[in-house]
């Protein structure tokens, strides 16, 4: 008799309306909501919102022209200290995270939408209450492959 052994692979998976990338799972919310209530939602869903750290994180976005989405960038506890969901700061490894465009210095803009524009994305700092649209982010599941 012959024994057999079966090696399972192990592969990377998303739920339903969640995309795949790079071992991540991202979600496009249709819903627009305050850049708070963006994020409650995406760590009710067990995620957060996106942190672009990289080019290939920028060009995730396929939207349309001008479609607008909450990234998880702050300055709301420190005014002009750029940092993440996560606490980590903000890493100046592209063009646009070079110059965050909008509100400036205003004490009350403290939140960063991302906005897709011809070939390019641009990240504007705006009123955290803007009721926009959302991309959440978080690591992908591991199950066998069948």
């Amino acid at each position: 008799m012959d024994i057999y052994f079966f090696l399972l692979t192990q592969c990377l998976t998303c739920e339903d309306d969640w995309d795949l990338h790079g071992g991540n799972c991202y979600h496009f919310s249709n819903n627009k909501s305050t850049w708070t209530e963006s994020r409650r939602s995406c760590q009710d869903q067990g995620g957060d919102l996106v942190k672009i750290d990289s080019r290939e994180k920028q060009v995730l976005n396929t939207s349309n022209d001008g479609d607008t989405f909450w990234i998880g960038l702050t300055d709301s506890e420190k005014e002009g200290s750029w940092v993440w969901g996560d606490g980590s700061p903000l890493d100046r490894w592209s063009d646009c995270s070079q110059n965050i465009w909008g509100g400036g210095t205003t004490p009350e803009v403290d939140c960063v939408r991302m906005k897709k524009i011809e070939k390019s994305f641009m990240w504007f700092d705006t009123f955290c209450n803007e009721r926009v649209r959302s991309i959440c982010e978080k690591t992908a599941e591991t199950q066998p492959c069948l």
